[in-house]
C-alpha cells in the first residue's frame, strides 16, 4: 500500500458518504468447484512461486535505477517465464507487467505490486528474502508475504485453475503487477494515460470483505536546528533519533542525556517501566545517559496495531521539561504536540473522524540527522469530514503557538492527499459473496482503511483482501508473513471472485 503523495488530478476526491450496501451474491456451483480445484491442485505450487518471488530484493534503490536493477529485472523475468509457462500473455509496460488470459474486449483486472519497503535483515529469524517456513509453524514470512508477492502468486494459481478446467468466460482476466508502489506513482498515472485499463478491477493488496474508502496520505515533516546543548551543567538530551522508513510504526529509538545524575535516571527508569509494550536499555559514560527503546513496528496506517518507540521513548524522559536545544526541543515538541497517543488530540484543533472512515491519526514514524539539525516525519492519515485546507491551517497554527515558547523551526513541510470513496463498484455484491461463503461471516460489508491502494487509478476498483478482518497486517512491519491457511483461504477466494466476474 502506497505511503507517497500523488498529484491530486490523479486522484477521485470525494466527501459522500459511503456506497450503500449491496446484496450478497452467493457464488455459483461452478465458482466453488473451480475454487476447490485450485487449492487442491496448486496448494504447493503457490507456496514455491510465493518462495521464488519474495526471493527478489525489490526494494526501490535510489543509487540504482530502475531499468537496470538485477533485482525487478529478475522478478520481472521470473514474471514473464511463469506467464509462458502457466499458458498466459505478458506485456512488459516497464514499471508495469501485464499478464493475461483470454481475447475478450470485455476485461476483468486484478491488481497487485511486486515492490517492498526497507527492511532490516538483523530482525529476522532467516533472511527476509529467503521465504522461512520454519521458524513459526504455520507462517510464511518474508518481506512480500503478505504486501504484495503473496496475492500475485495466488492470482496467478486462480487464472491456471480457471484455465485448467475450461470455464467459459465472457471476459478476459489481466493481472496487473506494479514495480513501485511503495515509491512512486507517477510511472503507473504515466503508463494509465496510454494504456486502457479493464473495465472492472479487483485489488488484492488490503483487507477483506471489501474496501470501498481509504484515507487521504499526508506529512508533516519539521526541521529542528543545530542548536548546542547549554553549558551550563544541567542535564540536556543531546541526541534523540529512531524510525527506519516514513509508513512504518518506528520500533527503534535512542536518546542521549548529558550531566544526568543518578536520581534523573531513576526517575526515567520509572516512568519507561511504566509503559506497556515497551522493552529499554541504559548505559552510562560519566554523566552521560544512553537509552535505548524497542517497540513494536506496524504499518504506519494502522498506528493501533504497534508500539511507537519514538512516541515512547520521548514519554520516557518526560520527567523534566528540557532545555530547547536541537534534540530536547524534539522531544518537547513531541510530548507536547502527540503524545503516546496517535489520533492527534494535543496537536492544536486537527483531531476528527468520520463515521464510515473512522479518525485520523498522526504517528511520528522517522527521525533524520542532517548536519547536527534533525527532521522528524510526521505520518498523517486523514478521513473525509474536514476541509484539507481547514486541516492544513490547523496543524501550522499549532506549531506556530508551540514555536512561541520553544525554540523556532528551521524548516516545516505539511503535505495532505485527500481521501478517496468508490462509489461505483458493480462487483461488490459478488465480493461479498464469496467472503461470505468461505467465512461464514453473515452480512458483510464494505469497510474502509488508512492506506491508499492503486485502486484509486483503476474504474471501479475495490481491494478485496489479502488479510482477514480483526488480523494484524503485517506488511511493513519487521516481522511480515502470511498464514499458509490464508494464503490458500485466498486462492480460493480470488479463483472463484474471477470465474463470477469473467464468465
Amino acid at each position: 500500500m502506497l505511503r507517497k503523495t500523488l498529484p491530486l488530478a490523479a486522484l477521485l476526491l470525494c466527501t459522500l458518504p459511503a456506497v450503500a450496501n449491496p446484496t450478497a451474491v452467493p457464488p455459483s456451483a461452478a465458482a466453488v468447484d473451480t475454487a476447490r480445484y485450485a487449492v487442491n491442485t496448486y496448494r504447493t505450487q503457490v507456496v514455491d512461486s510465493l518462495a521464488k518471488m519474495v526471493s527478489y530484493n525489490t526494494v526501490a534503490d535510489p543509487k540504482q535505477p530502475f531499468a537496470t536493477n538485477p533485482q525487478f529485472l529478475g522478478l520481472k523475468g521470473y514474471l514473464k517465464d511463469e506467464a509462458k509457462r502457466l499458458g498466459f500473455d505478458y506485456e512488459d509496460y516497464g514499471y508495469v507487467v501485464r499478464i493475461g488470459y483470454g481475447t475478450s474486449a470485455e476485461r476483468v483486472g486484478v491488481i497487485t505490486h511486486g515492490d517492498v519497503q526497507p527492511v532490516d535483515p538483523s530482525k529476522w529469524a532467516k533472511s527476509p528474502f529467503v521465504l522461512d517456513r520454519e521458524s513459526e509453524p504455520g507462517h510464511l514470512l518474508a518481506r512480500g508475504s503478505e504486501d504484495d508477492k503473496g496475492p500475485i502468486a495466488t492470482a496467478l494459481y486462480a487464472m491456471k485453475a480457471i484455465k485448467d478446467r475450461g470455464v467459459p468466460l465472457k471476459k478476459r482476466i489481466e493481472l496487473y503487477v506494479y514495480l513501485a508502489e511503495e515509491s512512486d506513482w507517477d510511472p503507473l498515472i504515466a503508463v494509465l494515460k496510454t494504456h486502457t485499463p479493464p473495465q472492472v478491477n479487483i485489488t488484492l493488496d488490503s483487507e477483506y470483505p471489501a474496501v470501498t474508502a481509504e484515507k487521504g496520505w499526508g506529512v508533516v515533516v519539521l526541521t529542528l536546528p543545530k542548536t548546542a546543548p547549554p553549558a551550563d551543567g544541567k542535564p540536556a538530551v543531546t541526541d534523540f533519533g529512531g524510525g527506519f522508513f516514513a509508513s512504518q510504526i518506528p520500533e527503534d529509538a535512542h536518546a542521549v542525556v548529558g550531566d544526568a545524575d543518578a536520581a534523573l535516571e531513576q526517575q526515567i527508569r520509572a516512568r519507561a517501566n511504566a509503559q506497556k509494550g515497551m522493552h529499554y536499555t541504559f548505559t552510562r559514560d560519566g554523566n552521560t545517559l544512553k537509552v535505548v527503546a524497542r517497540g513494536v513496528s506496524a504499518h504506519s496506517s494502522k498506528p493501533e496495531s504497534g508500539v511507537n518507540a519514538i512516541s515512547m521513548l520521548a514519554d520516557a524522559l518526560a520527567v523534566t521539561r528540557w532545555p530547547d536545544n536541537t534534540a530536547g526541543g524534539l522531544v518537547n515538541l513531541l510530548n507536547e504536540l502527540v503524545g503516546t497517543g496517535y489520533l492527534g488530540e494535543k496537536f492544536g484543533k486537527v483531531a476528527y473522524s468520520d463515521s464510515f472512515m473512522g479518525p485520523m491519526t498522526v504517528a511520528p514514524t522517522v527521525i533524520k540527522s542532517q548536519d547536527g539539525a534533525l527532521e522528524l516525519t510526521i505520518n498523517v492519515r486523514r478521513p473525509q469530514g474536514k476541509d484539507g485546507a481547514q486541516l492544513k491551517a490547523e496543524f501550522a497554527d499549532a506549531l506556530a503557538a508551540w514555536q512561541k515558547a520553544h525554540i523556532k523551526l528551521a524548516a516545516e513541510k505539511i503535505q495532505l492527499t485527500d481521501p478517496w470513496l468508490q462509489k461505483d463498484a458493480p462487483q461488490l455484491g459478488t465480493l461479498l459473496g464469496v467472503f461470505s461463503h468461505y467465512t461464514g461471516v453473515k452480512n458483510a460489508a464494505p469497510i474502509a482503511i488508512g492506506g491508499g491502494t492503486n485502486s484509486r487509478l483503476f474504474p471501479h476498483a475495490v481491494s478485496f483482501g489479502p488479510t482477514m478482518p480483526g488480523k494484524v497486517y503485517t506488511g511493513h512491519s519487521e516481522h511480515e508473513f502470511i498464514a499458509l491457511d490464508q494464503l490458500l483461504l485466498n486462492l480460493q477466494m480470488y479463483t472463484a471472485v474471477l470465474v463470477e466476474l469473467a464468465r
